[in-house]
């Protein structure tokens, strides 16, 4: 006996659906075995990766087939649920998907059957919608929403009952330090998956801050509790790194990681954890976690007070442990130092002094503070490079002349005419590392200095035009999922992967489909200095994501909407 049976699809996908087919055509050897092919030609858009649901009439055994892997079937053997191989998830529009199947049967004749096959670069994550448009140019309400989930989406350990981000899932279960300390969540750093406590920090610290100034902003956006539960999940992990009075984890996971291109649900081994402890200080880092726990007590000490005693109790010991044992931390872990090398701790010792003087008003912390205060202008608020941010505190709680002159030298080199490079279309150009989140960090300064009284209307113009260069002045939003023609291949690991079953590996990397996953709110790196910028994955210096690179800029949004709320935002 010898009969064809071909399954052929014809249709084109329809977004969020799958393609279904019967089964028509088989090789039929007549001693209980069969060959089908189950034809699927690529129609109206890019596949990402597939899974393939076979149903056959009758039960099938030994069922094999070179395209993809079975994952799971049936008791009684009649459906069968394979998934692409990592070589052969990617099918371009117009490709033709042919999977060849081998089975036995016991019937008089081979089995008839019906194929469905689900593209799996769709996560069927709806787009979120914000309920207050402020009616400003870029709505601010929209920005600080998607802000905060791209927050979500670098969540690391085990997630919510409440996540909005459907493609993530729990992750790195098995983080722990030297001693079984439990060191599960916390935020991945970028489009990688590795945790920085350093900039981690950082970035919790300057969030934090733009909520305590402009809590106004976020009421009004409807996000204030999306914001709360931002903070607090690093907050909580900052807490956990803290194992010893002297005890401060900084990292978890190294560079090996950057050698696989791969989901984070999908790493199931323990991952390296470093610290930093008396014999192997780090002034720096301690006193970055030092300053967002104490800023993370304002936060919350009206909305939490037992959670705020606990930062501000822990902030004091690590301060302490900062101060008495004084030294980089990435001259301690060297396996940070590839990625965020500090070059001082004095202007981390003097922010985390100034944020616990603001915490307690405790004249110690002032004093030290004003000890370690770097004078002069500022190169830029950055993860490693506070100056800038203690200029305003200082001034802010001192008044002193000197701190305000720092701060006004710092925006004349910052500004038009000073020594910070503008791009053609008017970007403040520090450097192409995360061009964007130098220029949006500053922003947030300005605005702060505006509000207390320094060149109001210059600063605030200022810092207007830079955000919104990002959000879409040029032509182009640098946010993802926002605005006209944003980023769609951010580097950045999960969000380039199918959804799960499907394997992910450097051919996603590669691939030139936008990313299956819609990265909300991320703030990519940015252009170069002539206004430059390629959508690409592999240009990570451009393009890659990163916690500290929507920080200053999330803040700076707020300040804005503030500004609009209270009737002061120009129109220029």
């Amino acid at each position: 006996m010898f009969v064809r049976i071909v399954c052929l699809l014809v249709v084109t996908f329809t977004r969020g659906h799958a393609l279904h087919t019967d089964m028509s055509r088989v090789n039929d050897w007549g001693n209980g075995r069969f060959e089908g092919h189950i034809t699927f030609p690529i129609h109206g858009e890019a596949v990402g990766g597939w899974e393939c649901i076979v149903t056959f009439s009758e039960p099938v055994t030994g069922l094999s087939e070179w395209m993809g892997d079975i994952i799971k079937h049936s008791s009684d053997n009649k459906v069968y649920v394979l998934v692409n191989k990592p070589h052969t998830g990617i099918q371009t529009d117009g490709q033709t998907l042919d999977i060849t199947i081998q089975a036995s049967y016991t019937g008089s004749k081979a089995p008839t059957a019906t194929a469905e096959l689900i593209n799996l670069a769709h996560d069927g994550m709806k787009p979120p919608t914000i309920s207050v448009d402020d009616g400003t140019k870029y709505n601010y309400n929209e920005v600080l929403m998607k802000s905060i989930m791209f927050y979500e989406a670098q969540r690391s350990g085990k997630l919510p009952a409440d996540n909005r981000i459907t493609w993530r899932g729990d992750s790195s279960l098995l983080d722990q330090g030297d001693n079984g300390e439990d060191l599960t969540g916390g935020w991945y750093d970028a489009g990688d998956n590795i945790k920085f406590g350093f900039p981690m920090a950082a970035t919790t610290t300057i969030l934090s801050w733009g909520l305590l100034r402009y809590k106004d902003a976020y009421t009004h956006s409807g996000q204030l509790d999306n914001m709360y539960d931002c903070i607090r999940w690093s907050l909580e992990w900052l807490l956990k790194c803290h194992t010893g009075t002297n005890e401060l984890y900084v990292q978890v996971g190294d560079g090996k990681s950057h050698s696989i291109w791969d989901r984070p649900e999908s790493m199931t081994t323990r991952q390296p954890a470093f610290k930093v402890d008396a014999s192997k200080p780090g002034s720096d880092v301690a006193g970055e976690y030092a300053a967002a726990m104490a800023a993370g007590y304002l936060a919350f000490k009206d909305k939490d007070p037992v959670f705020a005693a606990k930062l501000l109790e822990h902030a004091k010991q690590i301060n302490d442990f900062a101060v008495a044992h004084k030294g980089k931390y990435s001259d301690s872990v060297t396996a940070a130092a590839e990625f965020y090398r500090s070059v001082d701790y004095n202007d981390e010792l003097s922010w985390a002094g100034a944020w616990l003087y603001k915490a307690t008003n405790e004249t110690k912390y002032l004093t030290q503070a004003e000890t370690y205060y770097v004078a002069g202008p500022s190169w830029g608020q950055s993860w490693d490079d506070k100056t800038a941010g203690c200029q305003v505190l200082l001034y802010e709680e001192t008044g002193k002349d000197k701190y305000k002159q720092d701060i006004e030298s710092t925006f004349q080199d910052w500004m038009p005419g000073g020594s910070v490079p503008y791009s053609p279309q008017g970007l403040a150009f520090r450097s192409q590392w995360g061009s964007l989140r130098y220029t949006s960090n500053m922003a947030f300064i300005a605005l702060m200095a505006a509000d207390d009284g320094l060149h109001a209307t210059s600063y605030r113009d200022w810092a207007k035009s830079q955000i919104h260069y990002a959000l879409g002045d040029t032509g182009r939003s640098f946010m993802c999922g926002f605005g006209v023609n944003p980023p769609v291949k951010p580097h950045h690991r999960g969000a380039s992967c199918p959804t799960l079953p499907a394997p992910c590996g450097w051919a996603d990397q590669t691939k030139k489909a936008p990313n299956p996953h819609v990265l909300y709110g991320a703030l990519v790196g940015g252009p170069d200095g002539s206004d430059g910028y390629v959508d690409s994955r592999q240009n990570f210096q451009s393009n890659e994501v990163a916690c500290d690179y929507n920080a200053g800029f999330q803040s700076a949004v707020a300040g804005l909407e503030s500004l609009f709320l209270r009737g002061m935002l120009s129109s220029s």
